[in-house]
């Protein structure tokens, strides 16, 4: 999925808890935690793995693959108050 630079100006300083909180609101449930790995899944069946380590930030890759497996649009992350 494609963002805009100034969505994803914003993305890019998303911590770990603000994701989760994130996920959490658009209905997926944490189904499995081992270590700091937190796995959650969507009632239509996405499933994505977040590395959990509180404030802080995820690279660029990595934070485009989560991005790309939760499958948010730019809509999705404004209604979830994720960016502006």
């Amino acid at each position: 999925m494609k963002y805009s630079p100034h969505v994803w100006a914003q993305l890019k300083s998303i911590t770990a808890d603000e994701l989760i909180r994130g996920l959490e609101k658009d209905g997926w449930i944490r189904t499995d935690t081992v270590g700091a790995m937190m796995v959650y899944r969507h009632p239509d069946g996405r499933c994505v793995s977040i590395h959990y380590h509180p404030r802080k930030t995820y690279g660029p890759k990595l934070l485009k693959s989560l991005l790309a497996d939760i499958g948010w649009s730019e809509d999705d992350l404004r209604r979830l108050r994720l960016v502006k």
